[in-house]
């Protein structure tokens, strides 16, 4: 009887460990883990993101110690350096990290619309297409913002024109007054690479508030659903984790 209750004991110590680590996955990884993350995916494609990043903060380190001599107060200096250095180096971590996630997705469909998931405040983003050829699986993908729609489409240039046009009468149905933009995402003449989307975006003119932003969004919910992405590897898992870089 004593052994049963034993293990009846140690079984239940165990379900309470796999509860904890079912709770610990399910929270995801730390601000730490994240970072790590971040790390290790910029390494793969970057071998030499160690050194640039030790070079990095000991250069910032090192100016400050500069400055510190300078007035007659290292070690103060100094140590407000530090901080800097690691916080420069984890900047550079982030940007290095942003380029190695764009170079893996290039190419695969739906790249586009993982680019748009860089964006920050103050655009409504659609990351499934809103309008796509099964054929060819060119996409279109949608933005809102002060600027207005912003149409981003994956495929060759000349190709995605009748998708474009589709798109704009479906605006102008809803939206007649918005201003549409559209950016073509690619390499060739005339296209936008994936990395410069979202700058591209951001350039535009600015011709609504957020009050009409948040209006427009409305109107544009009656056009029904976006559609899924075609079947393949899923670009928006290669993109870097924003909040990893700056803790959550």
């Amino acid at each position: 009887m004593a052994s049963s209750s034993a293990r009846k004991g140690k079984l239940t110590r165990e379900e309470k460990r796999e509860e904890k680590r079912k709770k610990k996955a399910a929270k995801g990884p730390g601000p730490f883990g994240q970072m790590k993350q971040v790390y290790q995916m910029t390494r793969k494609s970057d071998p030499n993101i160690p050194w640039i990043l030790l070079l990095v903060a000991l250069a910032v380190v090192l100016v400050f110690l500069l400055i510190g001599l300078l007035v007659g107060n290292w070690i103060t200096f100094t140590i407000i350096g530090i901080p800097v250095g690691v916080l420069v180096a984890m900047i550079v971590l982030s940007r290095r990290a942003e380029r190695a996630a764009f170079g893996q997705i290039e190419g695969q469909t739906g790249a586009a619309g993982a680019a748009l998931s860089t964006l920050r405040r103050g655009w409504i983003v659609e990351e499934q297409p809103v309008n796509m050829n099964p054929r060819t699986q060119d996409l279109v993908f949608r933005a809102l913002g002060k600027p207005g729609v912003v149409l981003i489409t994956e495929g060759p240039a000349q190709r995605v024109n009748s998708l474009v046009n589709q798109e704009r009468k479906k605006l102008n149905r809803v939206a007649p007054n918005v201003p549409v933009h559209v950016i073509k995402a690619g390499n060739e003449e005339g296209q936008v690479p994936l990395k410069k989307i979202t700058k591209s975006m951001k350039k535009l003119d600015k011709t609504l508030t957020m009050q009409e932003v948040h209006a427009v969004n409305n109107r544009l919910a009656s056009l029904g659903k976006s559609l899924p992405v075609p079947k393949g590897v899923d670009p928006l898992k290669a993109r870097p984790d924003r909040r990893g870089m700056r803790g959550r």
